[in-house]
């Protein structure tokens, strides 16, 4: 694929290190339930599958004892709590929004992250919140990997699929790219890594770091 006309990107493990603050979270829950917290190491690898991913972590075999709907919601009061005390953008990623609006390429953000939530935590990301579209979990009937979230957000920008990129650090997000017809782009700068197996992703570019993006696009 060529420069892409639009380019959309997840948010946890793309544009934001949310680990600190979803570990966090994760981590109140398991002392509520007299668990051990998870390590950081354990904290990074789970984040991008939400509070499901960091939960069954901590709860290990348990996992399957509890109540997934009031376990989340626990999970979610405490990360509404202290939602960006932790929180960064990733390095190179305000040059890579710049570059993008220099080519008049726009740009938007479909993460699995609840809609409240996501807002919420972009008001301390002035620079995220310049997104032409925000789709979150709950804004349409289907969540990630199904394509409809993308596919929404590119009707929004007026871009048809195939002329999109989708930017994300996991394999459910390039599942979603392939299933919309869109470019697939790995954040390997993201949360990938522990059993991850990259190159089983079928994604069409791979990216080590933003600055690799912003030089694919530039180019």
């Amino acid at each position: 694929m060529t420069t892409p006309a639009t380019v959309l990107f997840d948010l946890d493990g793309t544009l934001l290190d949310t680990a600190p603050d979803m570990g966090m979270a994760a981590n109140r829950v398991l002392a509520e339930y007299n668990l051990p917290p998870l390590s950081q190491e354990q904290i990074y690898r789970h984040t991008s599958h939400g509070a499901r991913g960091l939960l069954t972590a901590g709860f290990g075999d348990k996992a399957k004892e509890q109540d997934p709907i009031a376990l989340r919601a626990r999970f979610l009061h405490h990360y509404g709590q202290a939602i960006c005390a932790g929180t960064t953008l990733y390095e190179g990623i305000e040059a890579l929004l710049d570059l993008l609006e220099h080519q008049a390429i726009p740009w938007g953000i479909v993460t699995n992250k609840p809609e409240g939530l996501t807002h919420q935590l972009l008001t301390f990301f002035p620079r995220l919140q310049q997104a032409q579209v925000i789709v979150g979990a709950d804004t349409y009937a289907h969540a990630k990997p199904h394509p409809l979230p993308l596919l929404e957000a590119a009707k929004t920008l007026n871009c048809a699929p195939e002329h999109c990129f989708y930017v994300g650090d996991i394999e459910n997000d390039m599942l979603a790219a392939r299933a919309a017809n869109m470019g697939a782009a790995v954040a390997a700068w993201g949360y990938t890594g522990g059993d991850d197996v990259i190159s089983k992703w079928e994604a069409d570019h791979i990216f080590a770091t933003p600055h690799h993006l912003s030089a694919f696009i530039g180019s």
